[in-house]
């Protein structure tokens, strides 16, 4: 039996449970095998009935007292079963699985585990998961049992038989790819000892090992996978030789400030990629303000004066708008004709803007996710930069640098992740940070109140406002819904008109057509708008200078990666400037949360523990095309594990880049069977 074979090839596996299955991303035996347990119970503490502890979950061996009933409880049915040791009895209750009457016999022994509370003046288990037990059977071989991930109606029960079936089938024949000289070198164990021992241990050590070696193997796959493209890439494709430009020195001595030394040392890193016949795809990362923005304009300022175009997609029309109302004046000084595309534009407008693009008569051009459309086509793309790399897809990217011939890419991204991170989630890109923000940037005062300040808040806002400057505040929602506690953009603009009376209220949302956006917007960034609600659509590289009040509204809902991007709204000038977090939840996330974004402005401190709180998957969210998901690894946790991973995976391919050798063609074939997805749409 292979791993790709359908999992119906299963024993156990009839049209019920495949649709289950189906539910949980199971199709194949390998999905079925890499379904790791969440988590584990050690059973080897079995308690007597007169020793249990209520509210936690307990394990007993008992007969079954009673024959088991059926009950009716409002629209479901309740199982109900006495079960009985010589200390005492309880009752274990089951909703909603009224077949389980006809699987107890009297007097029959079972192991039961699962939650005791003390209900209706009864002591009951409810949901236990349960085993028959055999006279002869030495129930403590194997105390520690699996926990999965499952879904409505799939129980326990059959997930782990499900899965020593899938082990027994495979038995010792699960092919080894990771080669002899990396498992001895990390000491990684066996591939067949491993999947046996992370689904149903032997014990807290072989479990340890287990899994030491499956998330060195998951962490290892996915950098090679990511560092083979990146090879093939920088192998197969012959870039652009940028030339040096003299007056590059006058375009930066143009700008109306001095760069950072940060600045400076990533413009390096561009120059020599983009002077090298290389083709150069590089990410550059820095926190909210940190300037990216001008270094994007001195790489096209480069392009656009070796005789090629550039361009520069935005996630939001107010993103694109801004990029190009904010760089057009100072490229123009040096005779680069600048244009936008957007899809709010006529038809007219379009077709206008089309033609000069394909006809060379703009140089840069900036705009949204209309610029990949089939009918854009340039005269001599050289430069492709995408703007907040973690909106788009690796397809996107890909789509904009076929309309050049290996034009070189930069991307950008004011979500500050750990470098080791980086790696994983953009590992076909070399990484440049800025990680230092521009002299006289505002540090802003973050405070977490409940609702119970509102009033006062709204005061100071109101003070603020008669200084002259101006206020966002961020609610989760764009309409009314049944959770009234959710503040809704619309109805809160209402609420709030007869509180600011005197000045002028407006809404934004994604829901709006662009041209709307952009109108609120502009009437905003001219100071006609006193204050702007808005849903997370301003979270992104939004910039009006005379803001100086962020008030997030349920801040319990964002993340603290969005929660620093929205706070960065404000600040951006000479003013002293405050964000104000709401929320009436006492959880210890939201706590814990609340207490980070008080404490520090840095975007990468805010990140590491965004990825402790919530952990990877949450972390990425949306996720690149074809990125295999992680299964086993925790990135926070795992660290350690992940640098070994890359350091063997850079060993691998300094020896043998394309995989070659022998020892290495099982491993080849195991990456692109995990990569084919992201290998076609990078069309090597």
């Amino acid at each position: 039996m292979n791993l790709s074979d359908p999992v119906e090839s299963i024993k156990g596996v009839g049209e019920q449970t495949l649709k289950k299955l189906n539910k949980l991303n199971i199709y194949t035996v390998g999905d079925l095998l890499y379904h790791f347990p969440r988590e584990y119970e050690d059973r080897s503490k079995i308690r007597k009935i007169s020793e249990i502890e209520y509210n936690e979950v307990n394990t007993i061996l008992a007969k079954i007292g009673t024959l088991p009933q059926n009950l009716k409880k409002g629209r479901q049915i309740l199982t109900k079963v006495n079960l009985r040791d010589d200390s005492g009895s309880l009752f274990a209750v089951w909703f909603g699985q009224p077949y389980l009457k006809k699987q107890f016999q009297l007097n029959d022994t079972y192991l039961f585990s699962g939650k005791v509370t003390f209900k209706y003046g009864q002591i009951q288990m409810e949901s236990p998961d349960y085993e028959k037990v055999a006279e002869d059977q030495n129930i403590f071989a194997r105390p520690i049992i699996p926990i999965y991930p499952s879904t409505y109606k799939l129980s326990q029960k059959i997930i782990r038989q499900l899965i020593r079936n899938a082990l027994d089938e495979t038995q010792n024949q699960l092919i080894e790819f990771l080669p002899l000289w990396i498992r001895k070198k990390y000491q990684l164990a066996d591939y067949n000892y491993s999947m046996n021992n992370i689904h149903f241990p032997e014990s807290d050590q072989s479990y340890f090992i287990a899994r030491n070696r499956l998330v060195f193997e998951e962490l290892f796959l996915l950098q090679m996978g990511l560092m083979s493209i990146k090879n093939q890439m920088d192998q197969k494709r012959k870039g652009i030789a940028f030339k040096s430009i003299s007056e590059l020195g006058e375009f930066i001595r143009s700008l109306p400030f001095e760069l950072t030394s940060a600045q400076k040392r990533v413009v390096e890193e561009i120059k020599k990629d983009m002077i090298s016949e290389k083709v150069m795809n590089r990410l550059v990362q820095g926190d909210v303000g940190s300037g990216k923005t001008i270094v994007a304009a001195i790489a096209l300022f480069i392009a656009v004066k070796n005789n090629y175009q550039g361009v520069m997609m935005a996630p939001t029309e107010v993103l694109a708008t801004q990029h190009y109302q904010g760089l057009a004046p100072i490229l123009n000084q040096f005779n680069i004709r600048t244009g936008l595309l957007t899809g709010s534009l006529t038809k007219k407008q379009k077709e206008n803007i089309l033609k000069q693009i394909k006809e060379g008569e703009i140089d840069i051009v900036f705009g949204t996710h209309a610029l990949i459309q089939e009918n854009v086509a340039f005269k001599a793309l050289g430069l492709v930069i995408t703007d907040e790399q973690h909106r788009f897809g690796v397809r996107q990217r890909t789509i904009l640098s076929e309309k050049g011939s290996n034009p070189d890419v930069l991307v950008m991204t004011a979500t500050p992740i750990p470098r080791t991170l980086a790696l994983i989630l953009y590992g076909d890109l070399d990484i440049s940070i800025i990680d230092e923000l521009p002299p006289g940037r505002q540090k802003i005062d973050t405070y977490s109140v409940n609702s119970s300040y509102r009033h006062r808040v709204y005061q100071f806002i109101k003070k603020e406002l008669m200084s002259g400057r101006q206020a966002y505040i961020i609610c989760p929602m764009v309409e009314e819904s049944d959770d009234q506690e959710l503040q809704s953009v619309i109805s809160y603009t209402d609420q709030i008109k007869h509180e600011f009376e005197e000045y002028n209220i407006s809404y934004l949302h994604g829901k709006m057509k662009p041209k709307e956006k952009q109108k609120v917007m502009e009437e905003f960034l001219k100071g006609e708008i006193h204050i702007l609600v808005s849903t997370t659509v301003i979270e992104v590289g939004v910039n009006v200078p005379n803001a100086t009040i962020m008030l997030i509204e349920n801040a319990e809902r964002f993340g603290l990666a969005q929660l620093h991007q929205l706070r960065g709204r404000v600040g951006r000038g000479q003013f002293k400037s405050y964000c104000i977090l709401i929320t009436d939840s006492k959880s210890k996330v939201t706590m814990e949360r609340m207490k980070v974004m008080k404490k520090t402005n840095n975007g990468f401190e805010i990140s590491e523990t965004d990825l402790k709180i919530r952990g990877p998957g949450e972390f990425f969210g949306t996720r690149q095309h074809g990125l295999p998901d992680l299964k086993i690894a925790n990135l926070y946790k795992d660290i350690s594990i992940l640098k070994k991973a890359q350091e063997a995976c850079i060993e691998v391919l300094n020896m043998d880049p394309n995989l070659e050798k022998e020892e290495h063609q099982l491993l080849k074939s195991r990456i692109h069977q995990l990569f084919s997805e992201k290998i076609k749409e990078i069309s090597l």
